[in-house]
């Protein structure tokens, strides 16, 4: 199997940033990750695989294996009062900003799968977009406790900081 020397270094950066590796920090801060992947049709399995959204009864969705936006392209993360409960709202950079415009309006009626690493990784959710996101925004509801999301989101807030260092 071959893998892109690119992705492999990502990898290898994001392995450092979730031990909390002394050359990449000082302290071991909480880290989590992120990731957003499209909704795609089953039909290459090289490309894409159904993945388990809500832990209480799955529904299986299926993605893209590449992610189309990753905490790389965060500006901030946040969780706000959501229609009488909460969400996990995230903030892109302009080039996140840009992407997640060019992706939605490209993809009317698709998924945008959610997937957190935080000591585990799990997908959150898996909400459906029917419009092109332009403010650069995606908030959506996990499949997680409101202290989990508060632990995904410290730690999402934690990485933005050691990737602009």
């Amino acid at each position: 199997m071959k893998i892109g020397t690119v992705h492999f270094n990502i990898i290898l950066l994001l392995a450092g940033l979730l031990t909390g590796c002394s050359s990449l920090s000082g302290d071991k801060k909480e880290l989590s990750t992120i990731e957003l992947h499209l909704e795609s049709s089953p039909d290459d399995p090289a490309f894409s695989e159904p993945v388990p959204i809500y832990r209480a009864h799955p529904a299986y969705v299926n993605v893209s294996r590449l992610a189309f936006l990753d905490e790389r392209d965060l500006e901030q993360a946040a969780v706000v009062d959501w229609m009488g409960g909460f969400a996990i709202q995230l903030v892109f950079n302009e080039h996140g900003q840009l992407v997640l415009e060019n992706t939605t309006r490209s993809n009317p009626s698709h998924r945008i799968a959610v997937l957190a690493g935080f000591g585990e990784s799990r997908w959150l959710a898996a909400p459906l977009v029917n419009r092109p996101i332009t403010d650069g925004q995606f908030t959506f509801t996990p499949d997680a406790t409101r202290e989990e999301a508060e632990r995904i989101v410290r730690g999402l807030t934690n990485t933005i900081a050691q990737l602009k260092k």
